[in-house]
């Protein structure tokens, strides 16, 4: 099979690879479609220390099933599926407690670290336990059923924050994930939405997708404005999607009394963190891991058009193309949000 293997740092190659044999719980997946991620981009210059070479990446992918192993029912082959990103083992406190994101064996498909290696689906065939695999309804594109993964995402960090009907939510953070999360927001029934970024078309888009306002961090009355457009005291929500101490710190700022701060971006490992505002303000921060459960509302919403993908689709194009669109999302300079690889 054919596989866009990062060989070095940023550097990849369309390679020959033998086709792998399902386990015993395997499904073996036709890819059709597979999304670059940020944690991709951010992972393939050796930056993260979570994309280590040789790799396959890819973990945002849709396909057909093509085998399956021997403990495998309930699958035939062309069935049309999508798979979580997370590899649980199903046994551990936290699968047995309902937290399979917490998994004390917990891999990433596409990912490698010093403790493990999973092979991604930037390829023809990927391999992933028929555990984690999901049908897709016949009305959704596997394009479009690529991008369950990071809407499972979204969903989950808003499932956290646990949201009333009529409450008010800023969303620090207008990238893929953060317009993922301002339509999840809304779908749960938040009123008032602030998107907040530096980039006006994110912004715009950020209206466009249900948004009820949209501001550039880079204001200087912005925590005013926010208070301003919140009814005087800040919002009941704020959600942090980029991950580093000046949005982290505007986040925490941003909340009112007795709200609730969700951190779900990680570009950072460590921040600054404002703690006697967090502290004195009785404010709840909570983190925010992958996905738990979320694929089949995911898929659900995508379906029904109550999450809008299309809209964050900037390309599909050839696995054969992939090492210039990564070293074009790398660079940074065009409003890029999601490419699709289309292997085959």
């Amino acid at each position: 099979m054919k596989a866009l293997e990062l060989i070095a740092a940023s550097t990849f190659d369309l390679v020959e690879m033998p086709t792998p044999e399902p386990g015993p719980d395997d499904l073996l997946v036709a890819v059709r479609a597979c999304g670059i991620c940020g944690s991709d981009i951010h992972g393939m210059d050796g930056s993260s220390g979570r994309r280590i070479p040789p790799l396959v990446m890819g973990h945002e992918a849709s396909g057909v099933v093509e085998g399956w192993g021997s403990g495998v029912t309930g699958w035939s082959g062309g069935d049309r599926v999508t798979f979580d990103s997370t590899i649980y083992c199903g046994q551990c406190h936290y699968c047995q407690s309902g937290h399979v994101n917490l998994c004390e064996d917990r891999e990433v498909l596409g990912v490698s670290t010093p403790d493990f290696r999973r092979q991604g689906a930037f390829a023809d065939f990927v391999l992933v336990p028929a555990r984690i695999c999901h049908r897709i309804p016949d009305e959704i594109p596997f394009e479009e059923a690529a991008f369950a993964e990071p809407v499972s995402v979204a969903l989950h960090a808003v499932n956290r924050v646990r949201i009333t009907e009529g409450e008010s939510a800023v969303v620090v953070g207008a990238g893929l994930i953060g317009l993922l999360v301002v339509q999840a927001l809304r779908r749960a029934g938040c009123t008032n939405i602030i998107a907040i970024d530096l980039a006006d078309e994110r912004l715009e888009l950020a209206l466009q997708l249900g948004a009820s306002s949209a501001l550039r961090s880079d204001r200087e009355d912005l925590l005013e404005k926010i208070r301003t457009l919140s009814g005087g005291e800040g919002p009941e929500v704020v959600m942090e999607v980029v991950g580093i101490s000046p949005t982290v710190e505007l986040a925490v700022n941003a909340a009112r009394k007795g709200g609730r701060v969700c951190l779900v971006g990680n570009l950072a490992s460590r921040v600054q963190f404002p703690l006697q505002a967090a502290v004195t303000r009785e404010l709840d921060v909570l983190g925010s891991c992958a996905i738990n459960g979320e694929y089949p509302d995911a898929l659900a919403a995508i379906a029904a058009g109550e999450i809008d993908v299309k809209a964050l689709t900037s390309c599909v194009v050839p696995l054969s193309e992939g090492a210039s669109w990564f070293a074009r999302l790398h660079e940074g300079s065009e409003p890029l949000l999601k490419v699709i690889l289309r292997p085959g």
